[in-house]
Order: structure tokens, then C-alpha cells, then sequence
């Protein structure tokens, strides 16, 4: 029997990452772009699925395109893993990803790699903080 899409989601952080730290606890030295090597990433999807993942060095503007063969988390951490064991442990100390289920094995990554994953806050988090600033 098929079912919708909707249907299948059970909860409303279904697939996506667990265990998260939050971009609000990076080290003061990320936010202010002092010290290379914190990076920025994401996934774009293409035709044929096709996907590559972009990462961007903050300071620097630096910019790694990584080839994805799929867009499951064991595919994307695998191919992230492979492209950070290229760079100098230097220039390769953090990464941000939004809150896709790309990144769901980042534990995996923060293992194999040292390297801390800092996630995007949920969308409610960072609607309540706009309205703070403002009110």
C-alpha cells in the first residue's frame, strides 16, 4: 500500500541530526574570522542525482567542492571525511552545516576526523532570537 511522503515522517526531527552543538557555542575566534580553518558547508543537489558538497573557509573565502555519490549520511560523511584527511590539521579545525539529515552520522566524522560539527539552530530558535533583539 503506498502512502504519502507526509505520511512517513513521524516526528518532526525525523532523519535529521541528534545530538547537535549549536552554532551559538563556536569559540569566539569562528565568529570574529581571526583563525583559518573553520569551515562552512552544504549540500547542492543537481540533475541526474547528482550532489556535491561546498565547503567555504570563513576567513579566507576559500572554497572546496567535494563530489557526493549519493545523499544519504553514510555517502556525504565518507566523502567529507576523505577531503579533510587532504588539508593540514591547521586549516581544517571546525565545520557548520545546516540541519539536513546529510550530516546525521557527524559523530562519525567528529571521530575519524577531530574535527567539531556545529549545526545551524532550528528554525524556532532563531525565530525567538530575532523577536528578542527586537523587543
Amino acid at each position: 500500500m503506498r502512502r504519502s511522503w507526509h505520511h512517513t515522517q513521524k516526528t518532526a526531527d525525523h532523519g535529521r541530526p541528534k545530538d547537535t552543538i549549536s552554532i551559538s557555542e563556536r569559540p569566539p575566534s569562528v565568529e570574529d574570522r581571526a583563525v583559518p580553518g573553520h569551515w562552512e558547508g552544504d549540500l547542492l543537489f543537481g540533475d541526474r542525482d547528482s550532489q556535491i558538497a561546498t565547503l567555504v573557509e570563513r576567513k579566507t573565502c576559500y572554497v572546496m567542492l567535494v563530489k557526493v555519490d549519493g545523499k544519504d549520511s553514510e555517502t556525504v560523511v565518507n566523502a567529507l571525511i576523505k577531503r579533510s584527511r587532504r588539508l593540514p590539521r591547521e586549516l581544517y579545525r571546525s565545520l557548520t552545516w545546516d540541519r539536513g539529515k546529510q550530516l546525521a552520522a557527524h559523530r562519525r566524522f567528529t571521530l575519524a576526523t577531530e574535527i567539531q560539527v556545529y549545526f545551524r539552530a532550528p528554525p524556532l530558535e532563531r525565530y525567538r532570537r530575532t523577536f528578542a533583539s527586537i523587543g
